[in-house]
Formats: C-alpha cells, structure tokens, sequence
C-alpha cells in the first residue's frame, strides 16, 4: 500500500453497506484491504476500484472461525491503518430455544469476539501514532430490548448488537486524549442482501429502506462530526441519546447508592422475603 494514502481494512465488504463504504473510502482517497468469504465478490471490488487509483488488498475469511479472526487480526496489527471498519456480520434470527447451537455460536463471534478481536488489534498501532479511528456497524436493534414481543426470534442478534453499541460507547471514553476515535453506526433497515434487498420493501408492514450508499456517507460524516453513535436515520440522535444517557446514569446512582436492598426485595421497609 503506499504510504500518501490511508489505509483502511473493512470487514464484510463483499456486500451491502461493506461495500458501499469501500466505495466511498475508495473515492475519498484510501487504499484498501477489503475482508469477506467471496473471493470473487471481492475481486470484483478491487477490479471496479482500481481504475480511480485505490490499491485494493483482498483477503478471504471467515470470521466465524477463530483460525481466519486470528489471521486477519496478525494483519490488522501490522499494518499503519487510519480506519478500521467491523461491519461483517448475519443475522441468525429465530427462536432462541431453537436456534442452532452453531448459529448460536457464529451469532456471538462475528458480532462480539470478532470485533473486539480485531480492535484490539488494531489500537496498539493508532494509539502510538497518535490517530485512527475504529468503526463497529451495529443496529437499531441494538436498542429493541424492552420491545420484548416486537422483537421474536432475534434475542441472539440484538443482545450481541446491544454488546457493540454498549462496548463502543465505553470504548471512546477510555481513548478520549489518544487522538483515536471509536464510533458505533446504528442502522434501521437497509437495502441489503442482509435483508432481502429492495424486494423486501414490497412487504406489507416494512418501513422504508434505507440505501447501503446512504448509509455509508452516514458512517463517513459521522466520523469527521466525531460522532460516538451514528444513526444515519435520526436528524438529532445526540439529543436522543444524551436523555437515554442521563436515565442510565440516574440508575447507576441510585443502585449504588444506598448499599441495601430495595424494598420489594425484602430491603427497609418492604418485609421478609421468606
């Protein structure tokens, strides 16, 4: 790669908002290293992006599999990336108790352990050079847990989507001063092979359909704004999740604050449990 352009690696970049982003990287000046099972998808992507001068690295993996995750993290580390995209990712959906147990388990790690993998992998390098930047694309769903009902057949997904979001948000505390930003992007739906494409839209009850294209300008505005959490849907998603913010925190505080059992617990006041 050469050294005047950034570097950026984007994992599930054979489709959907991987692949618009790569495009939009591509056009905005990086170079690539763009990560996925399809060989042949991804050599499409590196044959349509040469022309405007991206030099497009290819790399085969699955980040289901511990072997490929620890492969792609060894190049994350050694190479001096500007952005680090973890965008790879499937669904999984159905009902929990009979979920496969190996969709249970690839659910988990492309969405949790593969992620916070290659992160790790990557920061060391950004933090001694002073910049970079690490983005996680999760999902609205990431915030659907109290819908309960409205959200069958998806606990597996939406818990590990809730994981980055949770894990993002943290994450840019503790690098506050490192000159390196973390940014989760929450996406609704998207016009995807994730979700069946535009012929999802002719569904009777499914909202609109965001374009993958939009989305991915989304992510790269959100990054210049410096933006923790991206919702390319929501005009002030700042205000909405300064609110959220303040509730969890008023939770936090009043649970630590009094060391005892509330009362319908059986603490003060609220009689024995037994």
């Amino acid at each position: 790669m050469t050294a005047s352009r950034p570097l950026a690696l984007v994992t599930g970049a054979s489709s959907g908002i991987g692949r618009a982003l790569a495009r939009l990287l591509a056009r905005d000046g990086h170079d690539l290293i763009a990560v996925a099972r399809r060989r042949e998808r991804l050599e499409e992507l590196a044959a349509e992006l040469a022309p405007g001068g991206a030099r497009v690295e290819t790399l085969v993996a699955d980040l289901t599999d511990p072997g490929d995750v620890a492969r792609v993290a060894e190049r994350v580390a050694a190479e001096p990336l500007a952005l680090l995209v973890n965008n790879a990712g499937f669904s999984g959906y159905g009902p929990f108790i009979e979920i496969d147990p190996d969709v249970l388990r690839g659910v988990v790690a492309i969405h949790v352990t593969t992620p916070a993998t290659l992160t790790r992998a990557a920061l060391p390098g950004m933090v001694a050079r002073g910049a970079g930047a690490v983005v996680t694309v999760a999902s609205l769903l990431s915030l659907s847990g109290p819908l309960r009902l409205g959200m069958a057949g998806r606990a597996t997904y939406a818990g590990a989507k809730s994981f980055q979001l949770v894990f993002t948000q943290a994450l840019a505390g503790e690098l506050e001063g490192t000159g390196v930003h973390a940014m989760v992007c929450l996406p609704g739906m998207v016009e995807s092979e994730f979700h069946g494409g535009r012929s999802l839209a002719d569904r009777p009850g499914v909202p609109p359909l965001m374009s993958a294209e939009d989305c991915a300008a989304a992510i790269v505005a959100g990054l210049a704004l410096r933006e923790v959490v991206c919702v390319p849907g929501v005009d002030d998603a700042a205000a909405a999740f300064e609110r959220l913010a303040e509730l969890q925190q008023a939770t936090m505080r009043a649970g630590n604050s009094t060391g005892h059992l509330a009362a319908r617990y059986g603490g003060p006041g609220g009689g024995s449990t037994r």
